[in-house]
């Protein structure tokens, strides 16, 4: 048998997750059971591990036939946003549970993360393109219905 340490290696946009332990007990002291935990539809945790990325083609090989290109050695890859010791926020059913080394993980698509950091900056990073969104359906209803009037 090898002796070499075993390791978890993440690959492409997965997120490794160490998730924080849920309430059992309510405030009032009812001790609730396991299927009601797991209907919790957002769960948190501290990221342990990132994939490097999302793949991206060579833009010079864009003409090219896909089952003529070879792999090439230097993979390029859109970065992660998550990093590692981060608080992440995520969709629960998005979630994969594993079990390594009497450890539970779970490992989550990096489209399912909510907040890949408790920074209040990068929140609202985040937040722009959806309030932009917001203010422009405003807008596109209020020309809408003057119209209309």
């Amino acid at each position: 048998m090898d002796d070499r340490a075993k390791r978890l290696i993440v690959v492409g946009d997965r997120v490794l997750i160490a998730p924080e332990e849920g309430e059992e007990r309510t405030r009032v002291g009812l001790y609730l059971p396991q299927t009601a935990i797991d209907a919790v539809a957002v769960q948190g945790g501290k990221v342990v591990a990132t994939g490097p990325g999302t793949p991206m083609p060579d833009p010079a090989t864009l003409d090219e036939e896909p089952w003529k290109l070879r792999p090439r050695d230097g993979a390029r890859y859109v970065p992660m946003q998550a990093q590692e010791g981060d608080y992440a926020l995520f969709f629960r059913k998005a979630a994969v549970e594993i079990t390594f080394e009497n450890t539970k993980y779970l490992v989550v698509p990096l489209a399912a993360i909510l907040t890949p950091t408790p920074d209040l900056v990068t929140q609202c990073l985040l937040a722009l393109p959806m309030l932009g969104l917001y203010m422009a359906s405003i807008g596109i209803s209020w020309v809408v219905t003057r119209g209309k009037r």
